[in-house]
């Protein structure tokens, strides 16, 4: 079983090397001192550190991921939660009928 810090930096680091970018990269793009940014993703993916709030929502833009994407604990979730983010908004309303009505 994982720690929630283990499950959080899995998934940053899933999300970065699925964009392409370096840790170096997704801490400077995220507004980290290009001297330190290596050094913190890294630590924020081995499970070291925590990046508050904000730091998450901004990584969260840009890899294109929901926040929440990676804080829920359940994988299939989070998987859920990528696919429906990257959903159209038509998608998005069709996906919400369908389970309205599976729950219906």
């Amino acid at each position: 079983m994982s720690t929630s810090n283990e499950t959080w930096g899995r998934r940053l680091k899933e999300a970065r090397v699925n964009a392409g970018l370096s840790q170096k990269q997704l801490g400077i793009l995220a507004g980290l001192d290009q001297f330190v940014a290596s050094t913190r993703i890294n630590r924020y993916e081995l499970g070291v550190h925590k990046a508050d709030y904000l730091i998450v929502q901004n990584l969260a833009q840009i890899l294109d991921v929901p926040t929440g994407y990676f804080y829920t604990e359940e994988d299939d979730l989070a998987e859920l939660m990528l696919t429906y983010h990257r959903c159209s908004a038509r998608k998005k309303s069709e996906i919400g009928k369908v389970i309205r009505k599976l729950m219906g």
